[in-house]
């Protein structure tokens, strides 16, 4: 056998000249025929052989070499490949268990079609799967515009560990106020990338040679003494005037926050339903699996039985506080003096603050102090410091809109009219429930 395979590579000599050339058969290599009896016949290689290893060959040697970046472009189109199967996994991940017994709602009997969230840069609505994609690919846009803006956003976003934000962007600034101080020092205007801060400090910091780059810091191989060449990251001697812009950066970087999607509250506005205490959530509202929702009903059948048994406030209110962690967002419906109804998506942990503003907004004469009143009766004070899950509005609730009394007297007495409720936009969409 390994004789066999001698002669083969004898018979053919592999051109090495470049990728898609043909193997062609050496015959001056070919060895004179064995005139033997125990010899095995000799066959060369067909030509359907020959191009099946000239295409095995082409493939080896278009292979390609791991190539260092050297541009936006090229980053973003790797970035956005991973991205992209990064949200494939996450959105099949987030797919609803349809685990035996457990049943899918029909998307046309939910109070809303889901959680969505619009995009600070872009103004697109997202879902929750599209979210980091979406916006990582559009800070990258941002570098077309202002490298220097882009690469702020994202050390700021694109690391989730702050602590390491924090020292990057002080080592960062530690180089620009060196370089201001000692404008004409070189050795201030040279980072050495194998340097054990930069690399432990610095270069693990998404976006952090983004912005030294768009300082002006260009990669140079340089000597070292004793040692081969090496990286490193050297700034141009700068004028008074780049050293006052590098300084604005600087302020930039030290300003930077993360960007991230803003929920959308989704307003709608409803007419009077007897159905206005039904809701149907998805399955985006819950902090639970299917299994999970499934035991549900019987955990609320295990609470009421719990309550009506001889228990402490502290049990009471330990139970509470486990029950409303089951939920990421409220879908919140506040009936009006009018009986129309408007509804929001809020996060379960969003303040007391937050619910009124949004009502205001939706209001024609919103300056006018109101309340609203929690199932039961509960009077919200939008001065208290409390989010909508400890107030028990979650997932879904059903408010009750007043205008302050004593501000309608003074209005009646002065011989005002009513004050008008819904902007008109509102009431141009409004739907009827289900």
């Amino acid at each position: 056998m390994k004789k066999f395979f001698e002669d083969i590579k004898k018979d053919i000599k592999f051109k090495s000249a470049g990728p898609g050339k043909k193997l062609t058969e050496d015959t001056s290599a070919r060895p004179e025929p064995v005139h033997s009896s125990t010899a095995r016949p000799y066959h060369a290689p067909s030509e359907g052989a020959q191009r099946a290893g000239a295409a095995a060959l082409a493939r080896i040697e278009q292979q390609h070499k791991p190539k260092v970046h050297t541009s936006h472009d090229t980053i973003r189109n790797q970035v956005k490949r991973e991205l992209e199967a990064e949200a494939a996994a996450l959105a099949e991940k987030e797919k609803p268990d349809t685990a035996e017994g457990s049943q899918v709602k029909d998307p046309s009997s939910l109070s809303v079609s889901g959680v969505y969230f619009t995009c600070p840069l872009t103004g697109a609505t997202l879902t929750k799967s599209e979210r980091e994609v979406h916006i990582k690919e559009a800070i990258f846009m941002r570098f077309e515009e202002d490298a220097v803006e882009a690469s702020v956003m994202m050390m700021h976003t694109f690391n989730k560990d702050r602590d390491k934000v924090k020292a990057a962007v002080d080592i960062i600034s530690k180089y620009v106020d060196n370089i201001c101080k000692n404008p004409s020092e070189e050795k201030y205007r040279k980072i050495k990338l194998s340097n054990k801060v930069f690399q432990e400090k610095v270069r693990c910091v998404e976006g952090s040679r983004e912005f030294l780059e768009a300082l002006g810091f260009i990669s140079t191989s340089l000597p070292v003494e004793g040692q081969e060449e090496e990286e490193f990251l050297v700034l141009p001697e700068q004028s008074s005037d780049d050293l006052e812009l590098m300084k604005e950066r600087r302020d930039r970087l030290q300003r930077g926050e993360p960007v991230r999607a803003v929920l959308d509250r989704q307003p709608q506005a409803l007419r009077p339903s007897p159905n206005a205490q039904r809701f149907e959530l998805p399955p985006e509202f819950y902090n639970l699996s299917a299994e999970e929702l499934k035991k549900e009903q019987q955990q609320r059948s295990d609470l009421v039985e719990k309550n009506s048994m001889l228990r402490t406030k502290v049990m009471r209110e330990k139970d509470e506080q486990r029950e409303r962690r089951k939920y990421n967002y409220t879908l919140l419906r506040i009936r009006l003096p009018d009986g129309n109804l408007l509804q929001g998506t809020f996060y379960a942990w969003d303040r007391l603050t937050t619910l009124y503003s949004f009502v205001r907004e939706s209001l024609v004469d919103g300056w006018q102090p109101f309340e609203l009143i929690a199932p039961g009766g509960q009077k919200l004070q939008e001065s208290e410091d409390v989010a909508l899950a400890e107030c028990n509005l979650v997932p879904a609730a059903l408010l009750t809109f007043a205008w302050d009394a004593a501000v309608q007297a003074d209005i009646a007495a002065a011989g005002g009219k009513s004050p008008a409720l819904l902007k008109p936009e509102l009431l141009e969409k409004i739907q009827t429930l289900s």
